[in-house]
């Protein structure tokens, strides 16, 4: 039995164009970037073409005297951290106050504990029942001494778009910096990162068939940034060590292949995901599906299975030859019921009964179609 992959959030397969450009670099051999010989300068002139591309396409502005910067790195967990912890201490390390929304990923939420436990105050920002943020609740929320505010762009489990735009318009007012993690939303929905005003922006680069192992964070200019790694001059010395000249160009690779057929490709993800939904409702109407009236990202899929193990589902539909998830695939294998459908305030047995599928470039309808036959099945024989 052919298995059915519907868990792209997690990790999406590379492109075959991809593969050849990593392949096509590590071939020619290119030397360290940094090196000041002729092979030096040409892997330099390589992983700056990459630079250029990838800005270029999430609408970062590199020309005049002071251009957004696109840090490489080595995913989003690191662009996270990188983004938490180098705004945070920005203007020292003497403790002070953020603010992130109750639905981060645990790259925000994690590193915005640690400050917690070392004196700083956090305020985390609440989200409704479909898993969008009251941004209205966010002045009473902001201090003086805040130095930062970390909304994502579009949530990892529910799909669920979030106004980050109005966010910085408040946090602007201020002069508080904001960071948005778009790791879920880089490669799926178009992201004009000057639009969306923030200081700091996270992606990645397997989340749209890119290389694993390689990402990057935008940063406007004059944004103050104290890196977390030292020894080095790469990158500003923000992010310091030799970066890779055949992972930026297939990320690069992978964000041009997205962008030529961007538009059909949100329309497609979006009508399997809708499709998805739709037959498996008429097959089994108890379920919920979760964030149904938000604004979300096409490709995410959140269903609640009320009366059955979350657990125990993904089991016996991995079986049947279905990968899916319970949440992210950086909490796997925690016995935590999901930080964010518990913050939606839904109910417990929800909560306890929801399953991720998350679709990408290589579904197809047939196999949305199979993959709802051996669903239904899988739920008749447990009933």
């Amino acid at each position: 039995m052919k298995s059915i992959y519907l868990d792209h959030n997690a990790t999406t397969p590379p492109r075959p164009e991809v593969i050849e450009a990593v392949a096509r670099c590590l071939r020619d051999g290119y030397a360290n970037p940094a090196s000041q010989h002729q092979l030096g300068q040409r892997a330099r002139r390589a992983l700056e073409q990459a630079r250029e591309t990838v800005a270029e396409i999430l609408s970062a502005d590199t020309t005049g005297s002071e251009p957004d910067r696109v840090i490489f790195t080595s995913g989003g967990t690191e662009s996270n951290n990188l983004a938490v912890f180098g705004l945070a201490y920005s203007r020292g390390t003497d403790p002070a106050h953020l603010v992130v929304s109750a639905i981060e990923h645990a790259s925000v939420m994690e590193p915005a504990q640690a400050l917690l436990e070392n004196g700083w105050g956090l305020d985390c920002l609440g989200v409704d029942s479909d898993g969008v943020i009251r941004v209205q609740e966010l002045p009473r929320l902001l201090k003086p001494e805040t130095r930062l505010v970390s909304v994502m762009l579009g949530n990892h489990e529910t799909g669920a778009l979030q106004p980050v735009e109005q966010v910085a318009s408040i946090c602007g007012d201020l002069g508080v910096p904001v960071h948005t993690d778009a790791v879920q939303v880089a490669g799926k929905l178009p992201i004009c990162f000057r639009t969306l005003g923030v200081s700091a922006m996270s992606v990645s680069a397997h989340k749209f068939g890119g290389p694993p192992g390689f990402g990057a964070l935008l940063v406007r200019p004059a944004t103050p940034l104290r890196p977390v790694h030292f020894g080095g001059h790469q990158q500003w010395g923000l992010r310091p060590g030799t970066e890779s000249v055949a992972l930026a160009v297939g990320m690069a690779t992978a964000l041009q292949l997205w962008h030529e057929e961007h538009q059909a490709e949100a329309e497609r993800l979006a009508r399997l995901r809708d499709r998805f939904e739709n037959r498996l409702r008429a097959g089994w109407p108890e379920l919920v599906v979760n964030a149904a009236a938000a604004p979300r990202l096409p490709q995410t899929s959140s269903i609640a299975f009320p009366g059955y193990d979350s657990q125990m589902l993904l089991i016996s539909f991995d079986l049947a030859g279905i990968a899916c998830s319970v949440g992210a695939a950086c909490s796997s294998g925690s016995s935590e019921l999901s930080p964010t459908l518990r913050a939606m305030g839904l109910p417990r047995s929800i909560v306890a009964s929801s399953l991720r599928f998350s679709f990408g470039a290589t579904t197809t309808e047939a196999e949305i179609d199979e993959a709802v036959a051996r669903i239904l099945r899988v739920l008749h024989q447990l009933q």
